[in-house]
Protein backbone atom coordinates (compact mmCIF):
# COMPACT_ATOMS: atom_id res chain seq x y z
CA UNK A 1 0.00 0.00 0.00
CA UNK A 2 1.24 3.22 -1.11
CA UNK A 3 1.71 6.28 1.71
CA UNK A 4 -1.98 7.67 1.99
CA UNK A 5 -4.59 9.37 3.63
CA UNK A 6 -8.22 8.90 3.31
CA UNK A 7 -11.62 10.08 4.84
CA UNK A 8 -14.91 8.45 4.12
CA UNK A 9 -18.19 9.22 5.87
CA UNK A 10 -21.27 7.53 4.98
CA UNK A 11 -24.72 6.90 6.11
CA UNK A 12 -25.03 5.22 9.86
CA UNK A 13 -27.58 2.78 9.92
CA UNK A 14 -31.35 3.21 11.71
CA UNK A 15 -31.61 -0.06 13.63
CA UNK A 16 -32.34 0.97 17.32
CA UNK A 17 -30.64 -2.58 17.98
CA UNK A 18 -27.07 -1.25 16.75
CA UNK A 19 -23.95 -0.36 18.10
CA UNK A 20 -21.83 2.12 17.30
CA UNK A 21 -18.44 1.15 17.32
CA UNK A 22 -14.47 2.49 16.93
CA UNK A 23 -11.96 0.43 15.85
CA UNK A 24 -8.49 1.86 15.95
CA UNK A 25 -5.67 -0.51 14.56
CA UNK A 26 -1.92 -0.46 13.13
CA UNK A 27 0.24 -3.16 12.00
CA UNK A 28 3.35 -3.23 9.51
CA UNK A 29 2.34 -2.07 6.08
CA UNK A 30 1.32 -5.04 3.82
CA UNK A 31 -1.57 -5.71 1.23
CA UNK A 32 -5.01 -7.36 2.10
CA UNK A 33 -5.61 -5.00 5.09
CA UNK A 34 -8.09 -2.94 4.04
CA UNK A 35 -10.06 -5.86 2.23
CA UNK A 36 -9.94 -7.95 5.65
CA UNK A 37 -11.27 -5.98 7.81
CA UNK A 38 -13.91 -4.55 4.97
CA UNK A 39 -14.69 -7.86 5.02
CA UNK A 40 -15.01 -8.55 8.68
CA UNK A 41 -17.35 -5.38 8.70
CA UNK A 42 -19.48 -7.17 6.40
CA UNK A 43 -19.59 -10.80 8.03
CA UNK A 44 -20.89 -8.81 11.07
CA UNK A 45 -23.70 -6.28 9.47
CA UNK A 46 -22.17 -3.88 10.13
CA UNK A 47 -21.98 -0.34 8.33
CA UNK A 48 -18.44 2.00 8.12
CA UNK A 49 -19.63 5.34 9.20
CA UNK A 50 -16.31 6.93 9.50
CA UNK A 51 -13.09 5.60 7.99
CA UNK A 52 -9.33 6.71 7.66
CA UNK A 53 -6.17 5.48 7.30
CA UNK A 54 -2.57 6.02 6.53
CA UNK A 55 0.81 4.44 5.61
CA UNK A 56 4.08 5.28 7.29
CA UNK A 57 6.85 5.59 4.77
CA UNK A 58 8.97 6.50 7.95
CA UNK A 59 8.15 3.36 9.58
CA UNK A 60 6.81 0.83 6.68
CA UNK A 61 3.59 0.77 9.46
CA UNK A 62 0.05 0.94 8.49
CA UNK A 63 -2.95 3.00 10.65
CA UNK A 64 -6.67 2.89 10.14
CA UNK A 65 -9.41 4.44 12.40
CA UNK A 66 -12.93 3.21 11.70
CA UNK A 67 -16.51 3.92 12.94
CA UNK A 68 -18.72 1.28 12.66
CA UNK A 69 -22.43 1.10 12.79
CA UNK A 70 -23.43 -3.20 13.38
CA UNK A 71 -25.77 -5.13 14.91
CA UNK A 72 -23.59 -7.33 16.58
CA UNK A 73 -22.57 -7.36 20.12
CA UNK A 74 -18.33 -6.27 21.66
CA UNK A 75 -17.78 -10.13 21.91
CA UNK A 76 -19.15 -11.41 18.42
CA UNK A 77 -17.59 -8.18 16.93
CA UNK A 78 -14.03 -9.02 18.32
CA UNK A 79 -14.54 -12.93 17.69
CA UNK A 80 -14.87 -11.78 13.72
CA UNK A 81 -11.68 -9.21 14.13
CA UNK A 82 -9.75 -12.11 15.95
CA UNK A 83 -8.31 -14.14 13.04
CA UNK A 84 -7.43 -10.78 10.78
CA UNK A 85 -5.93 -8.73 14.25
CA UNK A 86 -3.90 -12.18 14.68
CA UNK A 87 -2.70 -12.64 10.96
CA UNK A 88 -1.28 -9.40 10.51
CA UNK A 89 -0.09 -9.00 13.59
CA UNK A 90 -2.20 -5.72 14.72
CA UNK A 91 -2.17 -3.89 17.74
CA UNK A 92 -5.71 -2.62 18.07
CA UNK A 93 -8.84 -1.26 20.32
CA UNK A 94 -12.18 -1.67 19.66
CA UNK A 95 -14.31 0.43 22.10
CA UNK A 96 -18.20 2.05 22.10
CA UNK A 97 -17.79 5.92 19.74
CA UNK A 98 -19.33 8.58 22.72
CA UNK A 99 -18.00 6.42 25.83
CA UNK A 100 -16.33 8.61 28.35
CA UNK A 101 -13.07 7.89 29.09
CA UNK A 102 -12.19 7.57 32.86
CA UNK A 103 -9.29 10.66 33.63
CA UNK A 104 -7.50 11.31 36.46
CA UNK A 105 -6.16 15.43 36.58
CA UNK A 106 -3.09 16.06 38.15
CA UNK A 107 -3.12 19.44 39.10
CA UNK A 108 -0.82 22.11 41.05
CA UNK A 109 -1.89 25.94 41.55
CA UNK A 110 -2.50 27.12 37.72
CA UNK A 111 -6.51 27.07 37.25
CA UNK A 112 -6.74 28.00 33.41
CA UNK A 113 -6.19 24.48 32.59
CA UNK A 114 -8.33 22.55 34.70
CA UNK A 115 -11.27 25.20 34.93
CA UNK A 116 -11.13 24.63 30.59
CA UNK A 117 -11.42 20.55 31.34
CA UNK A 118 -14.22 20.67 33.91
CA UNK A 119 -16.32 23.38 31.92
CA UNK A 120 -16.11 21.40 28.60
CA UNK A 121 -16.65 18.07 30.06
CA UNK A 122 -19.93 19.40 32.37
CA UNK A 123 -21.19 21.23 29.49
CA UNK A 124 -20.99 18.12 27.20
CA UNK A 125 -17.89 19.24 24.76
CA UNK A 126 -15.64 16.48 26.18
CA UNK A 127 -16.20 12.89 26.32
CA UNK A 128 -14.60 12.56 29.78
CA UNK A 129 -15.84 11.18 32.92
CA UNK A 130 -13.24 12.91 35.72
CA UNK A 131 -13.59 10.66 39.27
CA UNK A 132 -11.00 13.32 40.88
CA UNK A 133 -8.59 16.08 40.70
CA UNK A 134 -5.39 15.39 42.37
CA UNK A 135 -3.19 18.43 43.64
CA UNK A 136 -0.51 18.88 45.48
CA UNK A 137 -1.18 22.25 46.64
CA UNK A 138 -5.14 22.67 47.90
CA UNK A 139 -5.38 25.75 45.81
CA UNK A 140 -7.77 24.11 42.99
CA UNK A 141 -10.18 23.03 45.68
CA UNK A 142 -12.89 25.59 45.28
CA UNK A 143 -12.88 25.18 41.68
CA UNK A 144 -13.87 21.83 41.55
CA UNK A 145 -16.20 22.61 44.12
CA UNK A 146 -17.49 24.92 41.98
CA UNK A 147 -17.90 21.95 38.91
CA UNK A 148 -19.08 19.18 41.83
CA UNK A 149 -15.75 17.13 41.35
CA UNK A 150 -13.83 15.63 44.10
CA UNK A 151 -10.67 16.89 45.19
CA UNK A 152 -7.73 15.78 46.68
CA UNK A 153 -3.91 17.33 47.43
CA UNK A 154 -0.78 16.30 49.05
CA UNK A 155 2.27 18.18 49.24
CA UNK A 156 5.17 17.20 47.41
CA UNK A 157 8.32 19.02 48.95
CA UNK A 158 10.72 16.22 49.10
CA UNK A 159 12.03 13.00 47.60
CA UNK A 160 9.93 10.73 50.40
CA UNK A 161 6.38 12.74 49.78
CA UNK A 162 6.95 12.75 45.72
CA UNK A 163 7.19 8.86 46.29
CA UNK A 164 4.05 8.90 48.06
CA UNK A 165 1.95 11.25 45.81
CA UNK A 166 3.22 8.84 42.66
CA UNK A 167 2.12 5.79 44.89
CA UNK A 168 -1.74 7.73 45.33
CA UNK A 169 -1.17 8.10 41.99
CA UNK A 170 -1.56 4.49 41.17
CA UNK A 171 -3.70 3.42 43.84
CA UNK A 172 -6.47 5.86 42.34
CA UNK A 173 -5.75 4.40 39.06
CA UNK A 174 -6.75 0.95 40.34
CA UNK A 175 -9.56 2.69 42.41
CA UNK A 176 -11.08 4.18 39.80
CA UNK A 177 -10.90 2.18 36.58
CA UNK A 178 -8.47 5.55 35.07
CA UNK A 179 -7.62 5.19 31.23
CA UNK A 180 -5.96 8.90 30.91
CA UNK A 181 -3.71 11.10 33.38
CA UNK A 182 -3.42 14.66 32.21
CA UNK A 183 -0.83 16.82 33.73
CA UNK A 184 -3.13 20.09 33.94
CA UNK A 185 -0.23 21.85 34.63
CA UNK A 186 0.94 19.81 37.35
CA UNK A 187 4.40 20.95 37.71
CA UNK A 188 6.65 18.24 38.85
CA UNK A 189 8.46 15.91 37.50
CA UNK A 190 7.10 12.24 37.56
CA UNK A 191 9.84 9.83 38.24
CA UNK A 192 10.98 7.22 35.55
CA UNK A 193 9.17 4.61 36.78
CA UNK A 194 5.80 6.17 36.71
CA UNK A 195 6.53 7.63 33.28
CA UNK A 196 6.84 4.15 31.97
CA UNK A 197 4.01 3.00 33.89
CA UNK A 198 1.78 5.57 32.36
CA UNK A 199 3.11 5.47 29.10
CA UNK A 200 1.14 6.59 25.98
CA UNK A 201 -2.13 7.61 28.21
CA UNK A 202 -0.93 10.57 30.30
CA UNK A 203 -0.63 13.96 28.53
CA UNK A 204 1.13 16.54 29.35
CA UNK A 205 0.81 20.52 28.51
CA UNK A 206 3.24 23.48 28.47
CA UNK A 207 3.67 26.84 26.47
CA UNK A 208 6.19 26.88 23.65
CA UNK A 209 8.99 28.55 24.66
CA UNK A 210 10.93 25.82 25.92
CA UNK A 211 14.24 25.14 25.90
CA UNK A 212 14.46 28.65 25.34
CA UNK A 213 13.41 30.09 28.52
CA UNK A 214 13.21 27.82 31.01
CA UNK A 215 12.83 28.61 34.76
CA UNK A 216 10.96 30.78 36.46
CA UNK A 217 8.90 33.65 34.98
CA UNK A 218 9.14 32.45 31.28
CA UNK A 219 6.73 35.07 29.41
CA UNK A 220 8.49 38.03 31.32
CA UNK A 221 11.88 36.31 29.81
CA UNK A 222 9.56 36.47 26.69
CA UNK A 223 8.56 39.72 26.96
CA UNK A 224 12.07 40.83 27.47
CA UNK A 225 13.49 39.39 24.14
CA UNK A 226 9.97 40.47 21.96
CA UNK A 227 8.80 37.42 20.98
CA UNK A 228 6.65 37.37 18.16
CA UNK A 229 4.90 33.88 18.62
CA UNK A 230 3.13 32.49 22.13
CA UNK A 231 1.98 28.77 21.54
CA UNK A 232 1.27 25.84 23.54
CA UNK A 233 2.70 21.59 23.26
CA UNK A 234 0.53 19.17 23.91
CA UNK A 235 2.72 15.48 24.32
CA UNK A 236 2.58 11.97 25.58
CA UNK A 237 4.59 12.19 29.11
CA UNK A 238 7.68 10.22 29.08
CA UNK A 239 10.79 9.99 31.19
CA UNK A 240 12.60 12.49 28.66
CA UNK A 241 11.60 15.61 30.61
CA UNK A 242 9.05 17.34 27.90
CA UNK A 243 10.09 15.06 25.05
CA UNK A 244 7.05 12.83 24.62
CA UNK A 245 5.75 12.36 21.09
CA UNK A 246 3.83 15.26 20.34
CA UNK A 247 -0.03 15.53 19.93
CA UNK A 248 -1.07 19.06 19.60
CA UNK A 249 0.48 22.26 18.90
CA UNK A 250 -1.09 25.82 18.71
CA UNK A 251 0.09 28.73 18.39
CA UNK A 252 -0.68 32.67 18.27
CA UNK A 253 1.31 36.08 16.76
CA UNK A 254 1.72 38.81 19.66
CA UNK A 255 3.85 41.80 19.05
CA UNK A 256 5.70 44.86 21.24
CA UNK A 257 2.55 46.17 22.60
CA UNK A 258 1.87 42.96 24.99
CA UNK A 259 2.68 43.49 28.13
CA UNK A 260 4.38 40.28 30.62
CA UNK A 261 0.22 39.87 31.80
CA UNK A 262 -1.12 40.15 28.13
CA UNK A 263 1.31 37.53 26.80
CA UNK A 264 0.34 35.39 30.04
CA UNK A 265 -3.26 35.60 29.30
CA UNK A 266 -2.43 34.82 25.44
CA UNK A 267 -0.44 32.25 27.06
CA UNK A 268 -3.21 30.74 28.81
CA UNK A 269 -5.38 30.46 26.87
CA UNK A 270 -3.49 28.58 23.95
CA UNK A 271 -2.26 25.92 26.59
CA UNK A 272 -6.07 25.49 27.53
CA UNK A 273 -6.83 25.18 24.06
CA UNK A 274 -4.12 22.78 22.97
CA UNK A 275 -4.79 20.72 25.86
CA UNK A 276 -8.67 20.01 25.71
CA UNK A 277 -8.06 19.16 21.55
CA UNK A 278 -5.33 16.38 22.92
CA UNK A 279 -7.28 14.87 25.42
CA UNK A 280 -10.99 14.66 23.40
CA UNK A 281 -8.37 12.87 20.76
CA UNK A 282 -7.36 10.52 22.91
CA UNK A 283 -11.13 10.06 24.48
CA UNK A 284 -12.42 9.27 20.64
CA UNK A 285 -9.13 6.83 19.98
CA UNK A 286 -7.94 9.15 17.10
CA UNK A 287 -4.38 9.24 18.28
CA UNK A 288 -2.16 6.20 17.45
CA UNK A 289 1.56 6.08 18.04
CA UNK A 290 4.08 5.94 15.62
CA UNK A 291 7.37 5.25 17.16
CA UNK A 292 8.22 9.11 18.46
CA UNK A 293 5.48 10.96 16.72
CA UNK A 294 2.17 10.47 16.41
CA UNK A 295 -0.83 9.62 13.91
CA UNK A 296 -4.09 11.96 14.23
CA UNK A 297 -7.24 11.36 13.16
CA UNK A 298 -9.49 14.43 13.39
Amino acid sequence: MTLSQHNQTTSPLTSDSSHHWVLALSCLDQPGIVHSISGAVVQSGGNITESQQFSSEDTGRFFMRLQVQSPATREEFEATLLPITEHYGMTWKLDSVGRHTRTLILASTAQHCVNDLLFRQRSGQLPIEIPLILANHPTLERTADFYGVPFSWQPVNSAETKAMFEDRVRSLIEEHSIELVVLARYMQILSPELCEELSGRAINIHHSFLPGFKGANPYKQAHQRGVKLIGATAHFVTSDLDEGPIIEQDVMRVDHSANPAELVAIGQDEESRTLRRAVKWFAENRILLDGDRTIIFR
